[in-house]
């Protein structure tokens, strides 16, 4: 009779606890369902937004050079308001002695403060006959110069360049063409 007695005791104990457990998870799931429904009423959602769509930049230096930006998408970085992160932008250089600079690239960084870029994956740079290839691009007013590198391939009338690194400053148009390694030697190709 006393283990009829535990016995008894002791499914009363599993059943509540099953009861309890069975209770709380469809309470759980019941919850859930009221969060994500749109349509219930009283609570407020916020959205922030950092998102800027067709990004146009324009800016002048000292000497009358004209410097665009447009990019598809723009995202501002929340811990500093100066840098905005484009995607798929075109740059266009307006020098006023020279032809116009045209640049291309998947991804940016562009700093509002001082108009500083620097263009990412497949970067392309058109001026005059010249056609310069690379993954990375530091454009820098503040330097007058432009920093081309990663996968760089260097293209006119006559050659065909494989190299590390092109430094062009912007208003000579002096350029320094390098290898990372001293071992290694740049790549030339004659198109003739």
């Amino acid at each position: 009779m006393v283990i009829n007695k535990y016995v008894r005791f002791f499914l009363i104990i599993v059943i509540v606890s099953a009861i309890a457990i069975i209770f709380f998870f469809e309470n759980q799931k019941e919850n859930k369902l009221i969060e994500s429904d749109p349509k219930v009423e009283n609570e407020e959602v916020i959205y922030n937004s950092n998102i800027i769509e067709n990004v146009n930049y324009t800016t002048k230096d000292a000497d009358g050079n004209e410097y665009l930006i447009n990019a598809l998408q723009g995202e501002i970085d929340y811990s500093n308001s100066n840098i905005l992160y484009l995607t798929q932008v075109k740059a266009k250089i307006e020098l006023k002695n020279s032809e116009n600079i045209i640049i291309t690239s998947d991804f940016g960084k562009y700093n509002s403060n001082n108009f500083d870029t620097i263009f990412s994956k497949n970067v392309i740079i058109d001026y005059l006959d010249n056609n310069i290839k690379g993954e990375y691009l530091d454009f820098s007013l503040e330097r007058n110069s432009m920093i081309i590198s990663k996968n760089l391939i260097y293209t006119n009338l006559e050659n065909i360049l494989k190299a590390d690194v092109i430094e062009i400053d912007i208003q000579t148009k002096d350029a320094k063409i390098f290898m990372y390694e001293k071992n290694k030697k740049i790549n030339i190709k004659s198109k003739n």
